[in-house]
């Protein structure tokens, strides 16, 4: 293990996070904040650390190993949501404790979006655009982005690309060098969230909601400048373009490049990933909005249309693991809520911004599973298992079963800890959920915000946020022996 080029990696991609928070201020100085030391007091601090770590180890060479990049990852990720605390913790407003401040923090670069902050729509607009900025950055990955701009990560960028990419299938690259991958997938998103500003500004948002809203909807992150949400906008122009920019962030983004580079669209129809999340979003669309016009009451009153729209927006909103409400959806008939809940488990497809446990690993199991069922008839068939036209290793489908298997054991342990807090059932089982899915709102006493539940089970669901994050095996392989051993 280099743990000195590691501590030099460490230290200047915080230097280079710290650098981002400068760029709040002008936003400050626009609109009469008083938080300009805030930003600047967060940024000397992070930059004071980030050189303290990297200058001492600055001309050591070393090639970086894969185990060198998950430890980097690992590492990053959690050096970067206690950083990213410092200008809420600092700040008069929104006054957060430093549990609440490194929970909202990770929560937005985890792109989770669950929040534990009330009255938003009062909160400095500097601080609302930087935790909307913390959800851009978490989603395309800060050190995906550091690989596209530092020439230093060489040869050893490909470790990093693989530990921070999600998916069962990292090893797939876009352009023969990992810095033109990197670049590749930082320009599709910035283009991506450009297109969604302006749309939302032509539909009816003001400029800085615009801005803020295309942040967190292309991040897939859900943190919204308003307690209500995009229900706040009463505008179903504005969500159907929320609906359009959800779905296409939760899409393989190498697909995005792909279809540019060949300039066609036959490349998302030949995808297997993608044929079939569009299929479980259309169905789940159709059984929500068939709910809602059967189950219409006189609390809901919701006319066709808007069972329509409402329906639509939620289930892409959850499905995708974004996190946005149009209305109070956990006060619609049971089974709608719980319904949609459960599609955060699948999420989006593997090298998207979205969290879940991925479209093609569901996938690979539904096939896995069949076939097991066809054996059942047919016990020496050979029946291999196809991804397209391309058949999928015995070796991937393990991998796929191992991260099922612990992924639910992790997921009972967590949500084991959070009731040992004293929280009921339902808000366990939704808030271990919505943390380790980084899908944000949850069911119970987390269905609006998490900051009536105890320090130690928000400190519990940081884990789960980074976890999932991270997807699991990442962090969880630190803490084998084999990891450490020469």
């Amino acid at each position: 293990m280099h743990f000195s080029i590691i501590g030099a990696l460490l230290g200047l991609l915080l230097l280079i996070f710290s650098l981002t928070m400068l760029i709040p201020i002008p936003f400050a100085l626009w609109f009469g904040d008083d938080t300009i030391h805030v930003f600047v007091s967060a940024f000397a601090i992070t930059a004071a650390t980030g050189a303290a770590l990297w200058l001492p180890n600055r001309k050591i060479k070393h090639t970086l190993r894969t185990r060198d990049g998950f430890l980097i990852t690992a590492l990053f990720w959690l050096v970067l949501g206690l950083f990213g605390a410092l200008p809420l913790f600092l700040s008069d407003a929104p006054n957060l404790s430093v549990t609440d401040a490194i929970f909202e923090s990770i929560s937005g670069l985890t792109t989770t979006g669950a929040t534990v902050i009330t009255g938003l729509d009062d909160l400095p607009k500097s601080i609302l655009y930087y935790r909307q900025q913390l959800q851009w950055l978490g989603g395309i990955g800060i050190i995906v982005i550091a690989i596209a701009i530092l020439p230093m990560l060489g040869v050893g960028g490909m470790q990093l690309y693989r530990a921070e990419t999600p998916g069962p299938m990292k090893d797939n690259k876009l352009t023969p060098r990992i810095t033109g991958t990197a670049k590749a997938l930082f320009t599709i998103y910035v283009l991506m969230t450009i297109g969604c500003g302006i749309t939302y500004w032509i539909a009816g948002m003001s400029a800085f909601d615009a801005l803020a809203h295309s942040f967190s909807t292309v991040a897939i992150g859900g943190f919204s400048t308003h307690d209500a949400s995009m229900g706040y906008f009463n505008n179903p122009i504005i969500l159907s373009v929320a609906v359009v920019y959800m779905l296409l962030a939760g899409v393989n983004f190498a697909l995005h490049y792909y279809s540019y580079h060949n300039r066609s669209l036959k490349v998302y129809s030949k995808d297997a990933e993608f044929r079939f999340y569009i299929l479980i979003n259309v169905l789940a669309m159709a059984v929500v909005v068939a709910g809602l016009l059967m189950l219409n009451d006189s609390t809901l009153n919701f006319s066709w249309q808007e069972s329509v729209v409402q329906g639509v927006f939620q289930v892409v909103s959850l499905a995708t693991t974004t996190g946005f409400a149009s209305s109070d959806y956990t006060q619609w008939p049971t089974f709608i809520p719980v319904f949609m809940f459960l599609l955060a488990f699948m999420g989006a497809s593997a090298g998207s911004t979205g969290g879940g446990m991925k479209v093609i690993r569901v996938l690979l199991i539904v096939k896995q599973g069949y076939r097991e069922l066809v054996r059942l008839v047919h016990p020496n068939a050979v029946i291999p298992i196809k991804i397209g036209n391309r058949p999928v290793s015995d070796r991937v489908i393990g991998a796929v079963w191992s991260f099922f298997a612990i992924y639910i054991l992790v997921y009972i342990f967590m949500m084991l800890l959070i009731l040992a807090t004293g929280l009921d059932f339902l808000t366990a089982f939704s808030a271990v959920g919505a943390s380790i899915n980084n899908l944000g709102p949850g069911l119970g006493d987390v269905a609006a915000h998490y900051g009536d539940i105890p320090a130690a089970a928000k400190w519990v669901l940081c884990l789960a946020m980074l976890l999932g994050r991270l997807e699991v095996f990442t962090l969880l392989v630190l803490f084998t022996p084999a990891f450490w051993r020469k």
